[in-house]
C-alpha cells in the first residue's frame, strides 16, 4: 500500500456542496466506523455571511443518506473540534459534549470535526452521522468532506462504509 494521504484515508462525501446546507436540521451521509480508529468531518462555510447552526455527532444503528433523515436509533457522543475562520489561523482544539458546539457567522470557514471510534464503543453502534440545527434562519453554502483513517485493515481500495 502506497504512502500517499489519499491512500491512508477513505473519503466520503458527507454532504454535496450546496446554496443551503444546514437549511432547518441537516444531517451527513452516515459512515460505518468499525474498521476505523478516527473519523475527521471537514465543514466548508463559502458565502453566508449571517446564517449558523449547531453541531453535534450521533452514533447510530442503519446506513443514511445526507438530507434531512437521522438514523433510526442514534444517541449523542462527545467530540473534538477546531475552527478556521479567518485565513488560515487554526483555531485551538476544543472538547465538546453530547449538546455539540455553534458555528460563528460569516463567510470562508472551515470547521475539523474529530470524533473517535472508541467514543462509540458503549453505544452498541456502528455508523456515525453529523446534524446540522439551524439557530440563525440565513442560507450558507457549503458542504462536508468525511476522512476516516486508521483502517484496521487498510487496502489500495477500501471496502464501501455507507451500506
Amino acid at each position: 500500500m502506497s504512502g500517499q494521504l489519499s491512500q491512508r484515508v477513505h473519503w466520503v462525501k458527507g454532504i454535496d456542496a450546496v446554496a443551503d446546507f444546514n437549511d432547518t436540521t441537516q444531517y451527513t451521509q452516515s459512515v460505518k466506523m468499525n474498521g476505523y480508529s478516527k473519523a475527521v468531518f471537514i465543514v466548508h462555510h463559502g458565502v453566508g455571511a449571517t446564517g449558523t447552526a449547531t453541531i453535534t455527532m450521533l452514533a447510530g444503528d442503519v446506513a443514511q443518506a445526507a438530507g434531512t433523515t437521522v438514523m433510526t436509533n442514534s444517541t449523542a457522543l462527545p467530540f473534538r473540534y477546531e475552527a478556521i475562520t479567518a485565513g488560515d489561523t487554526e483555531g485551538a482544539y476544543t472538547a465538546a459534549t453530547t449538546a455539540g458546539f455553534a458555528t460563528t457567522a460569516g463567510s470562508s470557514q472551515l470547521y475539523i470535526i474529530e470524533v473517535d471510534a472508541e467514543e462509540m464503543g458503549d453505544t452498541g453502534y456502528n455508523y456515525l452521522q453529523m446534524k446540522f440545527a439551524e439557530v440563525v434562519n440565513s442560507p450558507v453554502l457549503g458542504g462536508v468532506i468525511i476522512a476516516l483513517h486508521g483502517a484496521r485493515f487498510a487496502q489500495d481500495v477500501p471496502a464501501t462504509v455507507i451500506t
